[in-house]
């Protein structure tokens, strides 16, 4: 599959089918993929977390406030995407620039998380609603956690619906 069709298929999965379980062999596929993600001066400033089981639910959980998120807990794995110390030369960068590296980094590895799941028929949500000092506790984390992405097969019936985007011309500009 190209990437043109991945970024097609790709989609936010609402519908995860929680009688099947992700093959190992899949998830490895999907953190291989992440661990070649770009990041500012090389220092993959970021920890993933793989949960699964009851842990998994559990974090699931600490999502699911105020009515959000109800369909996590169907999701057999989610990774928990926490972030960690910038490399010295970025961290550098960052002061000087007065740019948010890590925060950038740690969307280019969601992305190829993303995609890498789609390639290999999963489906995926990236959560940004989430309990931090739940979800640091129940995986005895440190570092404040910055995203958590599910990821599992979607039910037969979760089709994929139309992309709402804003027109190219909307978007992109030539100068």
């Amino acid at each position: 599959m190209n990437f043109t069709k991945i970024a097609q298929n790709r989609q936010s999965c609402r519908k995860f089918d929680n009688a099947r379980l992700v093959e190992s062999e899949k998830l490895d596929a999907v953190l291989r993929s992440a661990r070649l993600s770009p990041s500012a001066c090389n220092g993959q400033p970021y920890h993933i977390t793989v949960c699964t089981g009851d842990t998994a639910n559990n974090v699931a959980k600490a999502t699911q406030s105020m009515g959000m998120n109800k369909f996590s807990t169907n999701a057999p794995v989610q990774l928990v995407i926490s972030e960690m110390p910038y490399c010295r030369t970025a961290a550098v960068g960052a002061k000087l620039k007065h740019n948010d590296y890590r925060s950038i980094d740690i969307g280019i590895l969601a992305a190829y998380i993303t995609a890498e799941a789609t390639a290999q028929g999963l489906g995926s949500c990236i959560l940004g609603w989430f309990d931090n000092d739940k979800i640091k506790s129940i995986c005895q984390l440190n570092e404040d956690v910055r995203l958590v992405i599910c990821i599992g097969y979607a039910t037969p019936d979760d089709k994929l619906r139309d992309k709402k985007r804003q027109d190219l011309e909307k978007i992109v500009s030539y100068k």
